[in-house]
């Protein structure tokens, strides 16, 4: 009985010699990849931080509270007496001396007294003495209407300066935070710029790490599909043989048989 076996091609030699180093380094390169430390490629070093000028905008934020001196200074301006503070310093001496010279001109007037009284007859009579009385309760009167309207003018003045210095406390009060924000606003964008400057130059740096540990991966899968091509080229291929070879009387006997078969059919 004939044995069939079957042979099978393998591809060029060149190309087996080829395949074999590219599995054994596909294996090292993906065996490599397993066991890479990957928090060199992600990490948080590729992560741009706070910059210098965000930190300063943030070390400014109090800055935004300063108005609170100013408020409570213009709050100490509101009571009732809040004028003392701005009341001039030399007002007492300005009244001292604005009186002393009323008196001296008040003085003044009473040797015109005394000489009416002698042209009329009634030096040191009874006229003389109420004319005298008059002229004084009258001088009188007019020192203390100077001095009050003094420490009025006075009073007003420093009223005035009350009123002033508490406006100004409250413009300060509006104006310190709003100066504060503007220049956290302008550190901020500022320090925002250069936290995205550093993180493209971070992202560069990652993205170059990254095809560092992909290299041999990749030059390896290169090799593999230019293998592959070649052994696309060249096919392998399968076939059936029945050993051993029938000779040429087993080939004649085996027709002969094959006519004697289809004569019987016919008879």
């Amino acid at each position: 009985m004939a044995e069939v076996s079957t042979v099978v091609q393998q591809p060029p030699e060149f190309i087996e010699a080829a395949a074999k180093p590219y599995i054994t380094q596909l294996q090292k390169v993906t065996g490599g990849l397993k066991e890479a430390d990957l928090s060199k490629v992600y990490g948080p070093q590729f992560t741009a931080g706070l910059g210098a000028l965000t930190q300063e905008a943030i070390g400014k934020v109090g800055g935004l509270g300063a108005y609170e001196p100013y408020l409570q200074q213009a709050a100490a301006l509101t009571g009732p007496t809040a004028y003392q503070a701005y009341m001039s310093p030399y007002q007492q001496d300005v009244i001292g001396t604005t009186l002393a010279e009323y008196d001296v001109q008040a003085a003044k007037g009473l040797p015109a007294l005394a000489a009416q009284a002698i042209g009329a007859g009634a030096f040191g009579g009874g006229r003389e003495g109420v004319q005298r009385a008059e002229y004084m309760s009258a001088s009188d009167r007019n020192r203390a209407a100077l001095q009050a309207q003094l420490l009025q003018q006075g009073f007003g003045q420093a009223q005035q300066l009350a009123g002033a210095d508490y406006a100004r406390q409250l413009q300060l009060a509006g104006q310190a935070p709003a100066l504060a924000g503007q220049q956290i606003s302008a550190l901020t964008t500022l320090g925002g710029l250069q936290q995205s400057q550093q993180q493209a130059e971070l992202a560069a740096q990652q993205q170059l790490a990254q095809q560092q540990l992909m290299q041999p991966l990749q030059a390896t899968q290169a090799l593999g599909s230019g293998i592959t091509s070649l052994i696309a080229g060249y096919p392998g291929s399968q076939q059936v043989q029945t050993q051993p070879s029938p000779t040429p009387l087993q080939t004649a006997l085996g027709a002969g048989a094959t006519l004697a078969g289809v004569y019987r059919a016919f008879t």
